[in-house]
C-alpha cells in the first residue's frame, strides 16, 4: 500500500553511543540530502541495540540523544515520519511471521553472525557460538521487517550493509511465493546517498572514527572537552619550520570537511610551505568546529532536557508510523489465515 506518488526512503539509526563527527559526515548529512528526492522515513532502532547494550540508562540516554541529534542537524519531523522502533508493536508481530518463512541457512550466512563465530574461532574457543545471543542471530529478520512494514522502495546504506537489503528482498520473496495470491511485499532496493563516496573521517588516533575504537569526537561535546579531544589528535614529530604533507594528517582531514574552501586552501599552502605546526592546525580546527557546533549544541541541549518537545514529536511520529504499519500487518494476517477478531 503506497501512501503517496513519491518513492519511500527508509533510514534506521541504532543508538549505541554518543553521535560523533563521523556519523554526521558518513550518515546524517547524506541521508538528509536524500530526503529531497523521496518521501522519507527515519526511525531509531532501539530494539536492535539490545543485542549489545545492557545498561538501561545508557540505552535510554542514547536513544534520546540520537533523536535530538537528527532533529538538531535538520530533520523536520513535521515533513517526515520519525519514530522509535519500540513504539510500533506491529514490527514485532511481523518479525515472528517472517521468521517462520526464513531459512536458518540464510541466517547462518549473515555477516554479523559469521564475524562473531570467527572471533570465537580466533580465540580458540571450541564452542563457536559462545556468547552469541539469538538477537544477534535473528537481527536480519528484524531489520527486514523494519524495511518491509513501511513499504520502503529504497534504503540508503554503505557497502557493508548491502547484505541487509539482499536479505530483506530474499525474505519478502519467500513470503510472496507462499502467500502472494493474497498479499505481497514490495521488494526494496539499496541506494548510495548523494555525496557519499564511502569516505570516512579519522578519529583522534588516526584510524577510522568509530565507537568501537573509542576514538570519536562527539558532536555536542562541551567546548572544553572538544578542545581537549582535538589537541589529542595523533600527529607526527615534524618540526614546525619543516614542510608537511596535509593529506597525511588526521587533523587536516577533519579540517577540510568543516572549514570553508578558502580556509582549507590557505591551511594547505601554509603546511606545505613550512612554518606552521600541527598545533596551529589543531587550534584552527577547534575554532572551525566550535564556530559551527556552538549553536547546534544549544539546540541539542534544549531537546535533551526532560519534558522537551522531543517527547511529543516522537509520539506523533509513532502514530504516523503505526498508520503505515497496520494495513501491512492486516494484509499479512489475512494471507496466513489469521484474521482479526
Amino acid at each position: 500500500m503506497t501512501h503517496s506518488g513519491r518513492k519511500i526512503s527508509l533510514t534506521g539509526i541504532k543508538p549505541t553511543g554518543e553521535p560523533h563527527l563521523g556519523n554526521l559526515i558518513g550518515a546524517i548529512r547524506p541521508a538528509l540530502e536524500l530526503a529531497s528526492d523521496y518521501e522519507s522515513i527515519y526511525f531509531i532502532a532501539d530494539y536492535h541495540a539490545l543485542t549489545s547494550v545492557r545498561d538501561r540508562t545508557e540505552l535510554a540516554t542514547w536513544t534520546r540523544s540520537v533523536a535530538a541529534t537528527w532533529i538538531t542537524m535538520g530533520l523536520d519531523p513535521k515533513r517526515t515520519i520519525f519514530y522509535r522502533q519500540s513504539d510500533v508493536p506491529e514490527i514485532f508481530e511481523l518479525t515472528w511471521v517472517l521468521s517462520c518463512v526464513t531459512g536458518k541457512g540464510l541466517m547462518n550466512r549473515a555477516h554479523a553472525y559469521k564475524a562473531a563465530r570467527d572471533r570465537n574461532a580466533a580465540a580458540g574457543l571450541a564452542d563457536l557460538d559462545a556468547g552469541i545471543n539469538m538477537g544477534l542471530f535473528n537481527y536480519p529478520v528484524l531489520m527486514a521487517v523494519d524495511i518491509l512494514i513501511m513499504e520502503a522502495d529504497v534504503v540508503p546504506v554503505g557497502q557493508d550493509q548491502v547484505q541487509h537489503l539482499e536479505y530483506a528482498a530474499d525474505i519478502a520473496g519467500s513470503f510472496n511465493h507462499l502467500y502472494g495470491d493474497v498479499f505481497s511485499f514490495k521488494i526494496p532496493m539499496a541506494v548510495t546517498p548523494p555525496g557519499d563516496s564511502g569516505r570516512t573521517l579519522p578519529g583522534v588516533d588516526g584510524r577510522k572514527m568509530s565507537k568501537s575504537y573509542g576514538n570519536t569526537i562527539p558532536l555536542f561535546a562541551p567546548e572544553s572537552r572538544l578542545r581537549k579531544l582535538i589537541r589529542s589528535i595523533k600527529s607526527d614529530s615534524t618540526p614546525i619550520e619543516a614542510p608537511k604533507d596535509p593529506d597525511s594528517s588526521a587533523a587536516f582531514q577533519l579540517f577540510e570537511n568543516f572549514a570553508t574552501p578558502a580556509e582549507v586552501a590557505d591551511m594547505r599552502q601554509r603546511l606545505l610551505a613550512g612554518g606552521t605546526g600541527w598545533g596551529e592546525l589543531k587550534n584552527a580546527l577547534f575554532e572551525v568546529l566550535n564556530r559551527q557546533l556552538t549553536p547546534l549544541r544549544e539546540r541539542y541541549l534544549e531537546l535533551m532536557a526532560p519534558d522537551s518537545e522531543l517527547d511529543g514529536l516522537l509520539a506523533e511520529g509513532a502514530e504516523r508510523a503505526r498508520q503505515r504499519a497496520r494495513p501491512v500487518l492486516a494484509g499479512v494476517r489475512r494471507a496466513i489465515g489469521i484474521d482479526p477478531l
